[in-house]
């Protein structure tokens, strides 16, 4: 059902002017099930506070809500021949309803609050779509579809990665939104979270992260009061690109958080130095960008001075850290060993005020679209690293769109990092025999099969002249016999 809504939204979009990419598609999407949703949980919530003998008062005023535009009925409970579509369709939503929406991000206590990303959602996005008539078709599509219960939650989530994950492999814009899953959870299972701590991811794109963390988390005998842990106060994050903010809240949205923790706003824009204690987390989930360059204004605000983005991000999530904290972040592996001021201190801070016990080295091909291979740093805060586990992923085949990293092929890593064993893909190095000088921690497996020698070209030669003579000797020999 929720498979084929998909689909025919799809091609409700392709058929409208306005709408020309998987980006578009995205977007547009999101402020449609957004509002579907909104209707759906407002009814539940009102049902709720009669069951308990209280009053409830809609979110949305009455021209607003879903009922009364998007899918008006009449009186027998078909749809309305009269709702507005066409050119009125358009010029209400342009005209009425995103402007009534965006005043939410004005009159809401609380940034946290579902009024408040109200308002920051529809004051980032624009319809899009130019025709009324595709609009309508979209709205009837989307009215079809019920977030009344988790299983259904859980397969809109699902079909909402896989437009997100289309999205990402659209254009490099995309790309930076989207983390393979089976990586996050592997992450997620060495970090070990639970119930009670905090996970912040300050580059949380389309939250895929805290989705995830989420759905380890999350069980169905929890008490009241871990639920609303979870709900309230477990996962924050933060997000510089509108589109990527809205996708994000869209989707920890659909996988069940009602009012998510996320911020719009430029983590990089804050002075790491005026981190605070009650800012911090005890866990931090990660794959910030990578080269982007930072203006001169935004490097002050970071002790290590550098243009490279990941650079900034590496040391914002070392100071978000609690005391204790764990963390794991996706970075290019260059980081390990070039030789620039900036990378050379960063790996030294790094060392002396976090334990970097893991490293997970990625294969070419992890992320697709990516022309550049990273590594996973796993780090507790608080304690010098004395030596660092280096696992070397290999599943054995190449990796890409048509054939992505599973679940299975980290399968290993996650079992050996437990006792950090040494394995022919796995070693460790002590830091008190890394140089000093350059700090570098580049990923040299010492436990790989040797390989053969190549044969030198004198050699190479001399075989092939044997080969030769050994052929002319059969031949005389054949013709001896004839």
């Amino acid at each position: 059902m929720f498979e084929n809504a998909f689909n025919n939204m799809d091609r409700v979009m392709r058929n409208d002017e306005g709408l020309a990419s998987e980006l578009d598609y995205a977007e547009q999407t999101s402020w449609l099930l957004f509002l579907k949703y909104l209707d759906d949980m407002e009814k539940e919530w009102e049902d709720e506070a009669g069951l308990e003998g209280r009053g409830y008062t809609p979110i949305l005023d009455e021209p607003y809500r879903w009922q009364a535009w998007a899918a008006p009925k009449a009186t027998d409970g078909t749809p309305d021949l009269n709702a507005r579509t066409g050119k009125d369709l358009i010029d209400f939503v342009n005209g009425e309803l995103f402007p009534y929406l965006q005043t939410f991000r004005d009159t809401a206590d609380d940034p946290d609050t579902l009024e408040y990303k109200i308002g920051e959602i529809f004051a980032e996005i624009a319809n899009r779509f130019r025709s009324g008539y595709s609009l309508r078709d979209a709205l009837e599509i989307v009215d079809g579809l019920n977030f009344g219960s988790q299983q259904a939650k859980y397969e809109l989530s699902d079909l909402y990665e896989t437009r997100i994950k289309r999205m990402g492999n659209a254009g490099r814009n995309g790309g930076e939104y989207y983390t393979p899953r089976p990586l996050i959870r592997a992450m997620i299972k060495v970090v070990k979270p639970e119930i009670g701590e905090t996970i912040y991811d300050g580059a949380c794109g389309s939250a895929g992260f805290l989705c995830e963390a989420w759905s380890s988390l999350r069980r169905d005998d929890l008490s009241a009061a871990d639920w609303d842990t979870l709900q309230r106060k477990t996962f924050y994050g933060q997000e510089k690109k509108s589109l990527a903010y809205v996708l994000g809240v869209m989707n920890l949205i659909l996988h069940g958080i009602d009012a998510p923790n996320i911020r719009h706003a430029n983590t990089l824009s804050e002075n790491v130095m005026d981190i605070q204690q009650k800012d911090r987390h005890d866990i931090v989930l990660a794959n910030p960008p990578f080269g982007g360059g930072e203006r001169k204004e935004v490097q002050q605000n970071f002790p290590i001075k550098s243009g490279e983005t990941a650079y900034l991000f590496l040391q914002h999530f070392i100071r978000k850290l609690k005391a204790g904290g764990r963390g794991a972040v996706v970075i290019k592996n260059t980081f390990l060993s070039n030789t620039d001021n900036a990378s050379v201190a960063l790996r030294k801070e790094l060392l002396e005020s976090c334990n970097l016990h893991t490293v997970l080295d990625c294969p070419s091909g992890t992320f697709q679209g990516a022309g550049v291979k990273t590594v996973v740093l796993f780090f507790d805060k608080g304690a010098p690293t004395r030596k660092v586990w280096y696992y070397q992923l290999d599943p054995g085949r190449s990796l890409g769109k048509t054939n992505p990293i599973n679940d299975d092929d980290l399968a290993e890593f996650v079992a050996l990092q437990a006792s950090k064993a040494d394995s022919d893909k796995s070693w460790s190095v002590a830091v008190a025999d890394v140089d000093k000088a350059t700090w570098d921690l580049s990923v040299k497996n010492p436990n790989a099969p040797q390989a053969e020698a190549l044969r030198s070209p004198e050699q190479i030669i001399a075989d092939m002249l044997a080969r030769d003579e050994g052929t002319a000797q059969i031949l005389e020999e054949i013709r001896g016999m004839l």
